[in-house]
């Protein structure tokens, strides 16, 4: 039973790696330039992403998450933004 498991994991490793070899190549430098943004812009950026989520199926120039961003702190500032919902929201569902 433990054999069937490992072979599975290796095959799925396998085909993991076949499809992402297939995967297409772009040149993103040109999203590359321009502004960079940083920890308030990613705060703001999670704060806003439901809002963006629903915007970007209906327009291409919408993103959830900003292509041009300054690495880690972004990201920090993304999660504290959209985890800020969640926290928000349980609030009142908590009973004494």
């Amino acid at each position: 039973m433990k054999t069937n498991r490992i072979a599975l994991a290796i095959l799925l490793i396998a085909l993991a790696f076949c499809f992402s070899g297939c995967a297409n190549k772009e040149v993103v430098t040109e999203c590359l330039t321009g502004q960079t943004y940083g920890f308030w812009y990613g705060l703001w950026h999670g704060i806003i992403a439901p809002v963006d989520l629903v915007l970007m199926l209906f327009r291409d120039d919408i993103t959830v998450y900003a292509p041009n961003n300054n690495g880690i702190w972004y990201a920090f500032g993304f999660v504290l933004g959209s985890g800020g919902w969640g926290f928000f929201g349980g609030h009142k569902s908590s009973r004494k």
